[in-house]
């Protein structure tokens, strides 16, 4: 393996360097939030002496294995990609950089997972930086916080933290990550003025609470809504603060720790543990981002009512069997296909720039989940050759136009090849068949 050393702010970091690209894994973008600092806002990495080595990923943060074996066989083969191990010691992003100078620096892409913000994290299968890399795009992909440790709520924390949130430790690791970006993502030969943020499910709705966040403004160029939000969003309803400290004393009482100082000295595993004991554990969202008058001032379908989201260029979509829709049931009777045309005729009817629609709708080879939820990721990310399924060549075709479309969209705010804007007059959605 061949190595290169680039300066970053809390110093030196030792990639990986091919013909043609740069790969930096396991890079500290906050310092561990362990301790006193579990269930605290992330905090800056502390800066190290010497050459650090980026060759490896990081441990993932606290979380349960997949238990879905749908999914589990689809995304977590763990013969063949074994389950990383998990510590609290886990905001980390890795880097996928080409390894040729850009005069004006290269895009740059900053992928959120997915996993109902209970899991996930960002070198899961199919995510990788190979395809990016050659359409002159940089790849970053981050861990944050999920779970109990990423959005846990209680009135102590008020209390220790009265001008801050009392949940969303995720969505700030999220922010922290962006900031980290943009400080020193022109070390890897990145314009930091040109960044899009994009994600899927749970990622999808981290993409929209930052982009109506004033935590982020002007921050982020363009943004990529996959399955996972819009307006009147099927699957995440936002907790009040009231809410979400009912879960929080449920916590609590189940661990038997009668203050926030107690909790963090509970063994993590066990507050992994505990999640299906919760009463509200079930098919829909039990964490995510809170209404806190901090990160987020309303809700998400208020925010974009009203048009206080960023004024970028936005590309929303959905795939064809979402959550559950029958594989021969029409697209147009889901609440996935709704939640994002309601979001694109918002954004026209405050005048914002361009919003692209894409339905994917390519029922995937060797079984019959059709068009299920996650299933464009391997197409998006140029891996299917990671995927178990027997791809055709029809697939590899996709996966071409999708990679296209969205590093084009990356380096010029338009997706080409025809995708046209979503507009009243114009009501085009891109098809992915």
């Amino acid at each position: 393996m061949k190595t290169v050393e680039i300066k970053v702010e809390q110093g030196i970091l030792r990639g990986e360097v091919t013909e043609s690209k740069l790969i930096f894994k396991g890079v500290p973008y906050a310092k561990p939030p362990i301790g006193n600092l579990r269930f605290s806002s992330p905090q800056a990495p502390d800066r190290w002496l010497g050459v650090r080595d980026a060759l490896e990923y990081s441990k993932i943060c606290p979380q349960p294995k997949a238990s879905n074996p749908f999914y589990r066989k689809e995304f977590y083969n763990y013969e063949q990609y074994p389950y990383p191990e998990m510590s609290e010691d886990c905001l980390y992003l890795n880097i996928w950089a080409p390894n040729r100078k850009s005069e004006h620096g290269h895009p740059v892409a900053i992928w959120l997972h997915g996993g109902a913000f209970d899991h996930g994290y960002g070198n899961e299968a199919p995510f990788d930086g190979e395809a990016f890399v050659q359409n002159d795009v940089i790849l970053v992909t981050i861990n944050y916080r999920v779970g109990v440790f990423g959005f846990f709520a209680h009135p102590q924390l008020k209390e220790e933290d009265p001008a801050h949130c009392v949940s969303n430790y995720g969505i700030l690791d999220q922010v922290f990550a962006i900031r980290w970006i943009r400080k020193n993502i022109e070390a890897f030969g990145g314009n930091p003025d040109n960044i899009t943020l994009f994600g899927q499910s749970a990622g999808a709705i981290s993409v929209q609470t930052l982009i109506s966040s004033p935590t982020t403004r002007g921050m982020i160029a363009k943004a990529i809504i996959q399955s996972g939000a819009g307006v009147d969003n099927p699957i995440f309803k936002h907790k009040t603060v009231e809410e979400a400290y009912e879960t929080g004393e449920e916590i609590m009482k189940l661990v038997g720790a009668k203050n926030i100082q107690a909790l963090r000295q509970i063994p993590a595993q066990r507050l992994v543990d505990i999640l299906p004991k919760l009463s509200k554990y079930d098919n829909r969202l039990l964490f995510g981002p809170v209404v806190d008058g901090f990160v987020l001032e309303d809700t998400l379908d208020e925010l974009a009512k009203r048009g206080d989201v960023q004024n970028i260029p936005y590309i929303i979509g959905a795939n064809g069997n979402d959550f559950g829709l029958g594989v021969d049931e029409p697209m147009r009777k889901s609440k996935y296909y709704q939640s994002m045309i309601d979001f694109a005729n918002l954004r026209n009817e405050h005048h914002g720039k361009p919003t692209y629609l894409y339905l994917f709708n390519r029922k995937l080879p060797s079984d019959d989940a059709g068009a299920f939820h996650s299933a464009e990721l391997w197409y998006m990310f140029g891996t299917l050759s990671r995927c178990w399924r027997e791809m055709e060549v029809r697939d590899y075709k996709i996966s071409d136009e999708m990679v296209s479309a969205w590093t084009n969209f990356m380096k010029s705010s338009e997706p080409g090849k025809g995708w046209k804007p979503y507009t009243e007059e114009n009501s085009f959605i891109r098809m992915f068949l």
